[in-house]
């Protein structure tokens, strides 16, 4: 094969354009204050400005449309949208016109051609027009190949490609948070942050849970039955903002007395997040499954189901309590022994049979106390004993939910 070969014209010229939305026009104000030398020169500049806004001449965004002057930014989530034209410049006719347009990426190559069927003939001056789109699903680079065969006058079969590179970038920047409270409910705090140089207006940010949970989204405040974002009117996340969502995961009643089954849960569900940005391209990114480390309750868990918010000081109060034997073998013979501390006495005897407790099993107990110190107080000094094994469970820091506030009794 000869090297130095000249390079064969073909008769037909292939163009490739992204199709996006045009922008608002942007300009720098300059203003002063009227004291200054210039006066209110600058203000009745930027008010005979065409492209600038009447009464907001300097908001920097105009009233004016341009159109992109480049490829610009490309983000995951979104939809990639491109104009293929493929034009005769000859002067004969061209026969069998095939154009085909693939995808590639670091993992997989995608056939975006809307029809792969040969167009029979394209004469002089005549062009092929194609619009293919796709959402963008993977981060990193990614290549348009354009290929084009066709069929000359001559018989001659032809053949060409053209490659197009592009970036994919990462438009959110999402972190999570679980915290697992006492009575098996999940919260979950996402925090979102806007990692893109424009504005954006969050459309939508979900929690799809797995099938062991029901969902409940904490960012609303009910206000007279109307429901009222915690984020105020202006939904709109700016560059570099974060915004933190928070969502509780109750376990479905099916599940919620399966202790053994619910305290191993790691998977609670995926965020389904649809953001719109500049003149209304719509984006959407759905995480993976999101997991939790799992909770260490042990062979016996207790937790409080029931308790009042306020008690008079001196006087008994009654809490609810759940024991849970998380053993998925081996059946519990349990005594529940009460221990005061400074603040916090118990009423009942010590030493107290609550029998056999089955594995996977709970039980709900009624217990009476009262508060001697007035304040906050947490509830502790409980200790549970398996007479099986001769083995004591201890129950002294359970405050950051068993807590109360004590106060003088108004008739003492």
């Amino acid at each position: 094969m000869d090297v130095n070969q000249p390079k064969q014209e073909h008769l037909l010229a292939l163009k490739v354009m992204r199709l996006t939305k045009p922008t608002l026009f942007t300009n720098l104000p300059v203003t002063c204050e009227d004291r200054d030398l210039p006066g209110d020169l600058f203000s009745q500049l930027m008010k005979d400005d065409p492209s600038t806004v009447k009464g907001a001449e300097t908001f920097m965004l105009g009233e004016m449309l341009t159109l992109p002057q480049n490829f610009g930014n490309i983000f995951l989530g979104e939809t990639f949208s491109s104009y293929i034209s493929v034009h005769n410049d000859s002067v004969q006719v061209v026969k069998d016109i095939l154009v085909k347009a693939d995808l590639q990426t670091s993992s997989q190559r995608l056939n975006l051609s809307a029809s792969n069927a040969a167009v029979a003939e394209l004469k002089p001056d005549r062009c092929i027009d194609d619009v293919i789109h796709h959402e963008v699903k993977e981060i990193g680079t990614h290549i348009l190949v354009c290929a084009v065969s066709y069929t000359t006058q001559a018989a001659e079969k032809m053949y060409f490609r053209k490659f197009f590179k592009f970036q994919v970038l990462k438009p959110l920047d999402v972190k999570t948070k679980f915290y697992n409270a006492e009575t098996d409910e999940v919260f979950l705090e996402a925090q979102i942050q806007n990692i893109t140089t424009t504005p954006m207006y969050m459309e939508k940010v979900s929690l799809e849970p797995s099938i062991m949970y029901n969902v409940t989204e904490l960012n609303t405040v009910n206000t007279g039955g109307n429901g009222y974002s915690t984020f105020g009117k202006m939904t709109y996340l700016q560059p570099m903002d974060t915004r933190q969502y928070l969502y509780c995961l109750k376990p479905k009643p099916e599940f919620a007395e399966k202790a053994g089954v619910i305290k191993g849960v790691t998977v609670i569900g995926k965020l389904d997040i649809v953001w719109k940005t500049n003149l209304g391209e719509r984006g959407r990114l759905q995480t993976s499954q999101l997991q939790r480390m799992a909770p260490g309750y042990g062979d016996v868990r207790l937790s409080l189901e029931m308790i009042p918010d306020t008690v008079n000081l001196e006087e008994p109060f009654e809490v609810t309590c759940k024991i849970t034997n998380c053993s998925s073998e081996r059946t519990m013979d349990l005594v529940l022994e009460m221990c005061n501390t400074n603040a916090i006495h118990w009423c009942g005897i010590s030493g107290r049979q609550l029998g056999k407790l089955s594995p996977n099993s709970s039980l709900h107990l009624a217990l009476k106390l009262l508060a001697s110190l007035q304040g906050l107080q947490s509830i502790s000094g409980l200790r549970l004993m398996d007479t099986f094994l001769k083995r004591t469970y201890e129950y002294d820091d359970i405050a950051q939910v068993c807590v109360v506030f004590a106060h003088l009794n108004p008739e003492s």
